[in-house]
């Protein structure tokens, strides 16, 4: 097990050389992986004291510590699945967060555009009909994913393919949102009723960022658990 990671001097505690190292291998909600590995440190470091106060030195404690916990390779794939799920559930959450922007966006487009004389205008129809689609997988998913990654998965197991699943669709919603806003914007400048579609235009506008974001975040952590 390498003490550090390539480039990082190293300290002169092993323990936190240690979870650094884990650390640097993992991808995740910042807020979960930082208390995952705080609750490594803890531990490590608790069993350090446990040694050094039968007499053991620290150095010979710290590396007896290291050696029974187990090397940073080989537990990472165990706290990169969980930071997996973590990041799954908060994409699903985001999307969940986000289908009801989709579906106001699915309508505005549909009813907007005869008012601004574009009716006719077959792209507004099939963003219309994508924006339906997207919001009613991601709905479903989303709930699919929260309850698969919750309770469940003290009975059975999570599905392998849900977390990149959650992202791609996650991906999705993010381009609809964007091409949604793109759209509103130009039905506002034409709509007498621009006040509503700006506004949607705005939330269609945030919620794709929120999405965007989130769903980049859930790919790298399905690539990380696969690697």
């Amino acid at each position: 097990m390498k003490a550090t990671a390539p480039g990082r001097p190293a300290s002169a505690d092993p323990v936190t050389d240690y979870v650094t190292t884990l650390a640097d291998a993992l991808r995740g909600p910042a807020r979960v992986k930082s208390a995952l590995m705080r609750e490594v440190h803890d531990g490590l470091t608790d069993a350090v004291e446990a040694q050094t106060r039968r007499g053991v030195p620290r150095t010979h404690a710290a590396r007896h510590a290291l050696r029974e916990f187990g090397a940073a390779d080989e537990l990472a794939p165990s706290f990169q699945r969980e930071l997996t799920l973590a990041q799954t559930r908060r994409t699903a959450r985001v999307l969940g967060v986000t289908v009801p922007v989709l579906v106001v966006c699915h309508l505005l487009v549909h009813t907007a555009a005869p008012g601004a004389g574009l009716g006719s205008d077959w792209r507004l129809g099939a963003l219309a009909a994508h924006l339906g689609a997207v919001a009613t997988t991601a709905g479903l998913l989303a709930v699919t994913a929260l309850a698969a990654t919750g309770p469940l998965t003290r009975l059975l197991p999570t599905p392998h393919r849900l977390p990149p699943a959650v992202a791609w669709t996650a991906t999705a919603a993010s381009v609809g949102m964007a091409l949604a806003a793109v759209a509103l914007a130009v039905v506002s400048a034409l709509s007498a009723n621009w006040p509503v579609t700006s506004l949607a235009c705005v939330l269609a506008a945030v919620s794709h960022a929120a999405a965007a974001t989130s769903a980049r975040a859930c790919r790298e952590c399905a690539r990380a658990v696969n690697r």
